[in-house]
């Protein structure tokens, strides 16, 4: 797979679903960045705390609640990924437009149910 992702709150935490979802991603070979409050690394990868302008992101991973997001939008944009993945608990209407408005697809599923299932 070649759908750089980037994990969009990510945490250290074992237990949360985007520490999971970087471990999903890094087994199935998924190139992987992640964003998050929090500086440390998951695997092979690196928590950045600052919103850095990486290239070539085919996919960003949301694991912010809508009132978290809205200071990510830009960011989210100029990174100008094909896709943006709004996991449970993170669907946002006037984002989806946004996005649409851009030409980004917008996906309302889960990441680890995609991994899991062969849809990513």
């Amino acid at each position: 797979m070649s759908k750089k992702t980037l994990v969009l709150g990510a945490s250290l935490k074992e237990v949360r679903y985007s520490n999971m979802a970087i471990r999903r991603l890094r087994q199935n070979n998924v190139e992987t960045v992640a964003v998050g409050l929090r500086e440390g690394s998951v695997l092979d990868v690196e928590i950045d705390t600052e919103n850095v302008p990486y290239k070539n992101i085919h996919t960003v991973t949301l694991y912010l609640n809508p009132t978290r997001q809205e200071p990510f939008y830009d960011y989210i944009l100029s990174l100008n990924p094909s896709r943006v993945i709004f996991n449970p608990g993170t669907e946002n209407p006037e984002f989806y437009k946004i996005l649409g408005d851009a030409g980004i697809e917008v996906d309302v599923a889960c990441t680890l149910i995609l991994l899991s299932s062969n849809q990513y």
